[in-house]
């Protein structure tokens, strides 16, 4: 996590209600953080040259701007209702959805989002604000969706690759905040190939390859107990699809985490078939972190 003095957590909002659910998830975590919460509009409507102040035949109070700022004051409203005693601004930001949330990441502890919007922020999870931003956030991105739950466990999806010591970090210190549970899941569906040259695959005992599998969870895992000795750690080797197996753990999850790799470097947990359903079909928040480089 971003440790800058005054790191805030940052929440985009475009007054739907997707956005102010977002918005209760930025304040409680901001407040578990003991951080500040920045609500930021992009606002795109200057860049297109639309008038922004109201028309000769319209209410005073009319205009795109004043809209913006009416749907930004509500969003400061929801968050000081959601924490009350949590420092909370609100700004709109000339510019396109994901340019603006990209510039507000180098300092920021957290994006969150929600899962669908209206406007710049429409599409959310196929969409192109939804790529950029999770693509290129220089902090993690959480994505509001399922059922807020206050408990449960954390859960982390390990794939075996250096991306997950990353996401497996960020899981063990939001169950260390949350005083949760954390949950290692990694799925599997092989066995290996004999390797090149050999168009047999190879024959594994069940328990062989479960024992391989296991192995991986272990190394992803490996030095977590004694850096974080208040998390519990559990973890689970599924021989069955990710999306399915992640999916599942989500429902009694109060966060799902999945990694990826740094900047334009992704993986199937990102762009691939798996972080598509997951973002589609998991029933709790979700969290894309980034690797280190």
């Amino acid at each position: 996590m971003n440790s800058a003095n005054g790191a805030a957590v940052v929440v985009g909002v475009d007054g739907s209600e997707p956005a102010l659910a977002a918005v209760r998830l930025a304040a409680r975590e901001a407040a578990r953080r003991q951080r500040p919460l920045r609500v930021v509009h992009g606002f795109i409507w200057p860049l297109l040259r639309v008038p922004l102040t109201p028309s000769a035949e319209g209410p005073p109070g009319g205009g795109l701007r004043h809209q913006a700022e009416q749907l930004v004051a509500t969003a400061v409203a929801e968050a000081q209702a959601a924490a009350p005693g949590l420092r909370v601004s609100g700004e709109i930001i000339d510019g396109e959805a994901a340019a603006v949330l990209l510039g507000e990441s180098p300092t920021a502890v957290l994006i969150v989002l929600g899962d669908r919007g209206l406007g710049g922020f429409a599409a959310l999870v196929v969409g192109s604000v939804a790529i950029q931003v999770a693509s290129y956030a220089d902090c993690p991105v959480l994505v509001a969706r399922g059922t807020p739950r206050p408990a449960g466990p954390v859960v982390v999806g390990v794939d075996g690759s250096g991306l997950s010591r990353a996401a497996v970090e960020f899981a063990a210190d939001e169950a260390a905040l949350r005083g949760a549970r954390l949950h290692a899941v990694h799925a599997y569906t092989h066995p290996a190939s004999a390797g090149p040259g050999d168009m047999q695959p190879l024959v594994y005992e069940e328990s062989q390859l479960r024992d391989e599998e296991d192995r991986v969870l272990a190394d992803a895992l490996s030095g977590l107990a004694e850096r974080r000795r208040e998390v519990p750690v559990t973890r689970q080797a599924v021989h069955g699809r990710p999306v399915a197996a992640l999916t599942e753990a989500s429902r009694e999850a109060q966060l799902l985490v999945v990694g990826r790799r740094g900047r334009g470097e992704l993986t199937g947990l990102l762009l691939g078939s798996v972080s598509q359903g997951v973002l589609h079909h998991a029933d709790c928040p979700v969290a894309v972190v980034r690797a280190a480089e």
